[in-house]
């Protein structure tokens, strides 16, 4: 469970750490492109951390299906029949 909301929080700060990183390279170093490595790690993480976060939302869709599918199975409430 906490290693999937890290990895949902990790989409949204990855690319904000990549962007900063980005900054920091233009200004220091505007002639060397270092941050092409600081990427490269960030974007296997990112799209590891994508794959879970897809993982955990079928698991959840096909637990609701689940869930759904034994609510429709019960047996329906019988209605009375007035009388003749």
């Amino acid at each position: 469970m906490w290693k999937t909301w890290r990895a949902a929080k990790f989409l949204f700060t990855g690319p904000v750490i990549l962007v900063f990183l980005v900054i920091v390279n233009m200004m220091t170093s505007p002639g060397r492109w270092w941050v092409q490595w600081a990427a490269l790690g960030i974007g296997f993480v990112w799209i590891i951390s994508l794959l879970r976060v897809i993982r955990a939302i079928i698991l959840l869709g096909g637990l609701a299906a689940v869930i759904a599918c034994l609510q429709k199975k019960s047996p329906p409430i019988r209605q009375l029949q007035p009388y003749d």
